[in-house]
């Protein structure tokens, strides 16, 4: 029976010799497959079937170099200095209207956003230009905090508003396991109990990034006014 485990002697022996990752894990699986009793063409099938049920992560991979190369030639910068063109714009309205956007395209099974794909090279960059517009210099630890939020606007959205959409994976695992412990119910069930919990968040989040509005606006303008009455006197 320990024959069947040879797959991970492979794969540790080919990550310390540093050989080519890929080529590891296929010999592995392979090997794994062949002394486990199946043929070759059975393991060649079962890899097939993984690779292209599983075929969205390459799309992923795929993603990260052209994402690079717009970060590379400005595309973060470009977006900062648009929105700090808009002067009514905060940090907060623009979060706020992308927290009501991430969610009704989840709701809707819509695959929008990432925080690799959209976050970081798009609605960070905004998010900072708009602060920056409106504050000038910000402390490292507000820098920080933005950050931060436009991280969980992006969880907000996409965890709270896909059960919406019947046929996400979510609600399949749902139903799932709840028809395995003994409680029927439909995917459309999911989705009604999931419609409040999604207008939630909405009204919720945009309530804290607008909250963190306030809390700059008190920090900074207060400061930008004294400082303007002291240059006056």
């Amino acid at each position: 029976m320990m024959i069947k485990l040879i797959g991970i002697v492979i794969i540790v022996i080919g990550f310390m010799l540093k050989l080519d990752t890929i080529a590891v894990v296929v010999i592995a699986g392979i090997a794994t497959g062949l002394v486990s009793g199946l043929s070759f063409n059975e393991v060649m099938t079962i890899l097939g079937e993984g690779f292209v049920t599983n075929r969205h992560m390459s799309i992923f991979i795929i993603s990260l170099p052209v994402i690079g190369l717009l970060e590379r030639y400005g595309l973060r910068e470009r977006a900062a200095f648009l929105i700090g063109k808009i002067k009514s714009l905060t940090m907060g309205k623009l979060t706020s209207l992308y927290l009501i956007i991430r969610t009704v395209s989840a709701m809707f099974g819509l695959r929008m956003g990432g925080h690799v794909q959209f976050i970081r090279p798009l609605i960070l960059p905004m998010a900072e230009g708009a602060a920056t517009s409106r504050y000038g210099k910000l402390d490292e630890e507000d820098v920080q905090t933005i950050k931060g939020l436009e991280g969980a606007v992006e969880n907000y959205g996409n965890f709270f508003g896909q059960n919406f959409f019947v046929a996400s994976g979510g609600v399949l695992l749902i139903v799932g396991v709840m028809k395995e412990q003994g409680y029927y119910l439909e995917a459309i069930d999911v989705a009604k109990a999931s419609l409040p919990i999604a207008l939630i968040i909405m009204i919720v989040g945009t309530l804290q990034f607008l909250y963190y509005d306030k809390k700059f606006d008190k920090k900074y303008l207060k400061t930008f006014d004294k400082s303007e009455k002291a240059n006056i006197n």
